[in-house]
């Protein structure tokens, strides 16, 4: 083996550490993407603090994973950057419409026979936007776990 694959050997080795740390906080900080229709303006606030966290801690997680990739291949490390802004992105609109709701908590019950079009769409936005937060955390999570079948084992052989 060349001094140059040793060092990405031993680079991949570290940063695969490192994932696996930012993993575990990353499993603790677990957060459901189901709609619940709760009233109460605390569980709208603690559902922004879980989301915020979540969020704080998959980023982390997601610039390992692309520092990762950057060494063995820049090109692919390129465009999970673009998907983890797009993460980003999402779970910001993500906390706007939770915000929404934490002002105006009954906006949220589906049972009021009385709801206005703007408490409909908001919801219909929160269902929208936490399904496209899933959907899109689930490719993010299948392109690297592809990556690293591909690329990272062949590495660490």
């Amino acid at each position: 083996m060349n001094p140059k694959s040793n060092e990405i050997k031993n680079k991949v080795k570290e940063n695969s550490e490192k994932l696996m740390e930012l993993g575990s906080i990353l499993a603790k900080n677990q957060f459901s993407y189901k709609i619940e229709e709760k009233k109460s303006k605390e569980y709208w606030q603690n559902r922004i603090e879980d989301l915020q966290k979540y969020n704080e801690s998959s980023i982390a997680y997601y610039n390992q994973v692309q520092n990762m990739m950057n060494l063995i291949n820049k090109e692919k490390g390129d465009m999970f950057l673009l998907q983890i802004s797009k993460f980003h992105q999402l779970g910001t609109e993500l906390k706007k419409i939770m915000q929404e709701i934490e002002e105006t908590p009954s906006i949220i019950n589906s049972k009021d026979k009385q709801q206005s079009q703007w408490s409909k769409k908001v919801k219909e936005k929160l269902i929208e936007i936490s399904t496209k937060c899933l959907e899109h955390e689930k490719v993010m999570n299948l392109n690297f776990r592809k990556f690293y079948d591909e690329e990272v084992k062949k590495i660490l052989e």
